[in-house]
């Protein structure tokens, strides 16, 4: 069992183990809500620059270069375990590539009339593909009533090494679009 960190810790997960190859980012939440309660994860992939490189959402599932996959959309929230797995092939990420931020946000909040306060057991979790070993989890235990989006954590590189921070801070940007062409002052 991995490191539970709270809110603001960071963890190395490659120092001392460069047969880190891929990660799987497991994010999960249950609505307290009965209905269609869609919550999307997706990574924001920042430059050495803080500069948006890609999105990786359910609509655009891949990067360019096949290092990040979305590996699907859970419609409801409902049932044990991660309800999405973003599939994470750090070795081969662009060179570019400094950050990525992991958000979820409701569909459709709006619409809707939902927010992360209808939401407990929300976490991230993440492990490394190959053992299976689960190396860090964050447990988001922040009320978040009235926010529509979250700004979960992040895996960045810091002196050629892959870290990851647990950010846990709640937002109301309404889609993902509008989460990442925000992000740049949130972190």
């Amino acid at each position: 069992m991995g490191i539970n960190l709270q809110k603001g810790q960071k963890i190395d997960l490659t120092k001392g183990n460069s047969t880190i190859k891929k990660l799987l980012v497991g994010l999960g939440w249950d609505p307290t809500v009965s209905g269609n309660f869609d919550c999307d994860a997706s990574v924001i992939v920042l430059d050495n620059d803080s500069k948006l490189e890609e999105t990786i959402y359910f609509g655009n599932k891949k990067s360019k270069n096949n290092s990040i996959i979305h590996n699907g959309d859970n419609l409801t929230g409902f049932g044990d375990g991660d309800d999405e797995v973003i599939t994470v092939d750090i070795k081969n990420l662009s060179a570019a590539t400094n950050k990525l931020i992991f958000v979820v946000n409701i569909y459709k909040s709006d619409e809707r009339n939902q927010h992360f306060g209808m939401v407990k057991n929300a976490y991230i979790r993440i492990i490394n593909e190959e053992s299976k070993e689960e190396l860090a989890k964050f447990n988001l235990s922040d009320d978040f009533s009235g926010k529509t989006a979250l700004i979960v954590g992040e895996i960045y590189k810091y002196n050629n090494e892959w870290k990851f921070n647990a950010i846990g801070n709640g937002t109301n940007d309404k889609s993902i679009k509008e989460l990442a062409s925000n992000i740049q002052g949130r972190i």
